[in-house]
């Protein structure tokens, strides 16, 4: 019985001749939880405990927050349940942990038990009071929804009504506009409401429900029940008969009809009909979508003023819609975003970065959130050549020229501390990363020193004539430079400098610039190749030191190849003593760079250890194991976990992704005796081999006690006898065909299937089946010459015996205006 929003402002009221859908309540719950008030920042547990001496199956729990919320989802660091069992008293105990309680956790709780016709609850309350300033952690969520709530009074709206005006297909949407979770319930009371006057149905005893919600991918049933059993019924779906298939499984028991959707999808959100005659039931059905999660987060970008910017995310489902937002404001597609996604991989593109875009980015689906910093590291200015003094003489020309490391930059001239203004006498120019030429025309005979300013002290200066020298020049040395002047009339005098220049390289402080994809644990598979390249700078050429757990890289195992703007690292075939910590050293002279990689390769884990049957009772069997000596590397995050019983020796899954070491199977056989097997897992898949268990769980008779007297055994073999022979048949030429004949014998029995005397061996047009002794041929689209003799002969070490029959094949030919039968028979 759901109860809904105060606001709604209707009573719960008992429809009088309705059945109760709540199982029958009982006092299975021993001890129950009981109301506390919690300090906020620390921990509380509740526990309660559920008596099943008089139970067959394990109970169900769960916790619920409020009316409808199920708190087993969300499971995790603030929610914990532990779950325990006695076996002497048969008393299963229950314990919730909230740890470090905020105010979001107050508010009105229930536990709630069910054993297949019994159940039980029991409700609780939790109050959250402040500790003082030093104790647990604000809550600042909880204040801002507490603000909320003062600065946005309720408006009491009816749904009801809401609910009453609107059509079938808009319940949904109004459901999630308001907050409904309980959609079903909600419409089952309106249809109570809406029911003033019901009237009686002469075919159906029961009617389909007003509305069905399904999650996407799991089955869903409708059901009717008839007046007259033998009625036939049709099933519709927007209006178009369905027919019986895979995904549409039709069921009729007595008068029930039953409507099984398999596997259901976005395209199963539709209006149902059943029809008998010319009475019809309707009903709705919605397909729940689940929520799209994250599955690969966010990671913080670093970059420099003008290079391009990737936030790069990984979601659970293809073709997921994300949100992008930046300091809360969201994103959308222009000339400076792009947004971009492969898959479930989904991708958010800067192309320049600017100051601008420093920030915190966000990115939401409808099942999670993340958040990735953005860092924009100014450009460092450079002086590549500094401003050097001038001599002329009086009415000469002077020329100042500079260079720096950003075309973007302007400068300002001044001379002796004031600034110079553009004139006649002084031109200003600014191409690309020159400032200059300054050209001045100086009067009085008098040296002038003129220095630059600007955002940045980046300027380089150059006479009125002026030579650039290309070429190896040696790196460290020190040279001298003269220059003569030629004319018409000849060679002046050579003008030697007054100092020597020591030439000197460019020296770039080294820079490893790690990929993003390296930034955290890089696992690979044992056997895949490894190939990392990573890029750097640096002038000169810096030195590249390899190392691993802090020891040299033996290149024996490990290829590295090293250019002079990267290093790579190369594993044709990876290892596991391949996993390690790497480390990567660009050094030029007393200046360094380095970073760590953490390598992991993997391989599947190796099958649990000591898997024994602990305890049998009931229907139910208790396993325990110890983890596997061999986790592959990795850590195991399941276990798989399948019975077999000891008659027919089939393996089937009872348990799958299971956590803990050890585990609970029920719906066991009675009078059957079980074994079981564990596979482990890991992020590569399940082991190869699995754990037996050592011990088997006999299911035994209860109540009835077996006298075992001593028997001979029979010998149960024989040779081969067809019980079922095969029967001549006639069939059409393109339409598949099937002959059968059944056959018994033991030991089991060799089949040989043939035609005109010749074996059928793996021809692709001949399909041949045998299902406990039952024996099938099918003929795939038989042509004319297909017909014959068939044979089917069983052979076992006791004997042989074989059954044939005729196969007649006959074909459809038009011959202008009548139609002729052509029958082919081989025999």
């Amino acid at each position: 019985i759901s109860v809904y929003i105060v606001s709604l402002n209707l009573p719960v009221e008992h429809v009088p001749g309705e059945e109760p859908q709540m199982s029958q309540i009982s006092g299975l719950l021993v001890e129950k939880p009981q109301s506390v008030t919690a300090v906020k920042g620390k921990n509380v547990t509740f526990v309660t405990k559920v008596d099943s001496s008089q139970m067959l199956r394990k109970p169900t729990m769960k916790w619920l927050k409020g009316k409808w919320m199920d708190l087993g989802s969300k499971a995790g660091k603030h929610l914990q349940f532990k779950e325990t069992y006695d076996r002497n008293t048969k008393i299963y105990t229950y314990e919730m942990t909230i740890v470090k309680v905020v105010d979001g956790d107050a508010g009105g709780y229930r536990c709630e038990v069910t054993s297949k016709d019994k159940c039980d609850s029991c409700t609780f309350d939790i109050s959250v009071e402040d500790a003082g300033e030093d104790a647990g952690e604000l809550d600042f969520s909880g204040l801002l929804k507490k603000r909320k709530q003062k600065e946005e009074p309720e408006i009491d709206v009816d749904v009801w009504e809401i609910l009453k005006n609107a059509k079938p297909c808009d319940y949904e949407k109004i459901a999630f506009e308001y907050g409904i979770t309980d959609l079903r319930g909600l419409l089952k009371r309106l249809k109570k409401m809406k029911k003033v006057e019901p009237k009686k149905s002469d075919a159906f005893l029961k009617k389909l429900d007003p509305a069905y919600s399904v999650e996407k991918g799991k089955k869903i049933q409708l059901s009717v029940e008839l007046a007259d059993p033998n009625a036939q019924v049709k099933w519709l779906k927007n209006g178009q008969e369905i027919k019986p298939s895979a995904k549409y499984i039709f069921e009729s028991v007595g008068g029930i009809r039953k409507l099984i959707i398999n596997k259901c999808t976005l395209a199963d959100d539709a209006a149902y009909e059943c029809v008998i005659g010319e009475e019809k039931s309707f009903t709705e059905v919605f397909v729940q979508e689940p929520p799209v999660t994250i599955t690969k987060m966010l990671d913080d970008v670093h970059v420099v003023v003008g290079e391009k910017v990737e936030f790069e995310v990984e979601v659970s489902e293809e073709g997921a819609n994300v949100k992008w937002k930046k300091d809360g404001v969201e994103l959308s597609r222009d000339g400076k975003y792009r947004f971009k996604k492969d898959g479930t991989k989904h991708w958010l593109i800067i192309n320049e970065a600017t100051a601008e875009d420093i920030g915190t980015y966000y990115v939401y689906t409808s099942g999670g959130e993340s958040k990735g910093e953005l860092e924009v590291e100014e450009k460092e200015l450079e002086v590549l050549q500094s401003i050097a003094d001038l001599t002329l003489k009086a009415a000469e020309q002077a020329v100042f020229k500079c260079e720096v490391s950003d075309e973007k930059v302007t400068g300002k001239w001044f001379k002796d501390g004031v600034e110079v203004i553009p004139s006649d006498r002084i031109k200003m120019t600014h191409i690309g990363r020159y400032s200059g030429p300054l050209t001045a025309t100086l009067i009085d005979s008098c040296i002038s020193k003129l220095t630059s300013s600007l955002t940045s002290p980046i300027l380089l200066y150059y006479p009125l004539c002026s030579f650039l020298l290309n070429g190896d020049l040696p790196v460290g040395e020190k040279m001298l430079f003269r220059v003569t002047a030629v004319n018409i009339a000849g060679r002046s005098p050579p003008a030697v400098m007054a100092q020597a220049v020591t030439i000197r390289e460019i020296v770039e402080r080294p820079k490893i610039r790690l990929p993003r994809q390296l930034r955290t644990k890089y696992i690979k598979r044992v056997g895949e190749k490894v190939n990392l390249v990573i890029p750097f700078q640096g002038k000169p050429r810096p030195v590249v030191t390899w190392l691993k757990d802090g020891a040299p890289l033996d290149t024996g195992l490990v290829n590295i190849r090293t250019s002079d703007v990267d290093t790579i690292l190369f594993i044709r075939q990876a290892a596991r003593e391949h996993s390690g910590q790497y480390t990567l050293s660009v050094q030029i002279e007393n200046m360094e760079d380095k970073v760590n990689l953490e390598i992991q390769i993997v391989d599947k884990p190796g099958p649990p250890i000591a898997v024994t049957v602990t305890d049998v009772w009931g229907f139910n069997a208790a396993l325990e194991w110890k983890p596997p000596k061999d986790n592959g590397n990795c850590e195991i995050t399941g276990y798989t976990i399948q019975k077999a019983d000891l008659k027919t020796k089939e393996w089937f899954t009872v348990l799958e992704h299971n956590r803990r070491p050890s585990c609970t199977v029920s719906d066991l056989v009675m009078g059957n005796e079980y074994t079981f097997r564990v596979f482990s897992e890991n992020i590569c898949g399940m082991s190869d081999d699995a754990g037996i268990s050592k011990n088997t769980a006999a299911i035994a008779k209860t109540g009835l006690q077996q006298n075992l007297k001593p028997y001979k055994e029979k010998d149960m073999c024989s040779s081969p006898k067809f019980i079922t022979p095969l029967v001549d048949r006639s069939v059409i030429a393109g339409y598949s065909a099937a002959i059968s004949c059944a056959v018994r014998g033991h030991p089991k029995p060799k089949i040989i299937w043939m035609k005109n005397k010749m074996i059928i061996g793996e021809d692709p047009k001949y399909l041949m089946q045998n299902n406990q002794g039952v024996l099938t041929l099918n003929i795939r689209k038989p042509s004319l010459f297909d017909g014959g003799k068939y044979t089917c002969r069983a052979i076992n070490d006791l004997g042989e015996d074989e059954v044939e029959c005729k196969l007649e094949v006959r074909g459809m030919v038009k011959n202008f205006h009548q139609v002729q039968c052509v029958t082919l028979t081989m025999t």
